[in-house]
């Protein structure tokens, strides 16, 4: 009876520890992530236009008001496929993990489609209104840009937004 009851333990101890190593497999980059410790930004310094690939273009305006054309979701919602431009607000916020744009679309002017996706009707799918957490770095010249992470957590992709015209290549993915 013993035996028995030794058994048992050693399947339920077995289920745990393949249960944990589970959830390390799945844990990436991304959901680590406890943001870049800048601090120093100003909003002034953000203010401006901003570009990433395909045409993405953003720009903050010193009141707190934005343009964008072309921006992919974040996070699962880029996996969607969907781009939209339109209107919105934005503000520099500094919390203890960093400096962050807190990007929100208040009027959709237009969707699309990314080229490498296989969402077949961005309009459906794009929302009316969405809210972006852009983080705030500086690469090793000190320059600032914006990025926020991309599809699953596990990958650690970004999308990095850079001072001036948009770019036809991939950056940072």
């Amino acid at each position: 009876m013993r035996k028995s009851g030794l058994r048992g333990w050693r399947g339920v101890l077995a289920g745990v520890a393949a249960a944990v190593m589970g959830l390390g497999a799945c844990a990436g980059p991304g959901q680590y992530f406890e943001g870049t410790g800048i601090r120093d930004a100003t909003v002034g310094e953000v203010a401006g236009s901003w570009g990433n690939i395909e045409d993405t273009r953003l720009t903050l305006r010193r009141d707190g008001t934005a343009d964008f054309q072309h921006l992919d979701g974040q996070d699962f919602a880029f996996d969607d496929g969907w781009r939209v431009s339109g209107t919105g607000t934005w503000e520099l916020t500094d919390g203890d993990a960093g400096q962050v744009v807190r990007l929100a679309m208040t009027t959709r002017t237009a969707t699309g489609t990314r080229s490498d996706a296989n969402s077949v009707d961005a309009s459906v799918s794009a929302p009316a209104t969405y809210r972006w957490s852009l983080q705030v770095d500086r690469d090793q010249h000190d320059a600032l840009h914006l990025f926020f992470f991309v599809g699953d957590p596990d990958a650690g992709s970004t999308y990095v937004l850079t001072r001036g015209k948009a770019r036809n290549t991939t950056a940072g993915r």
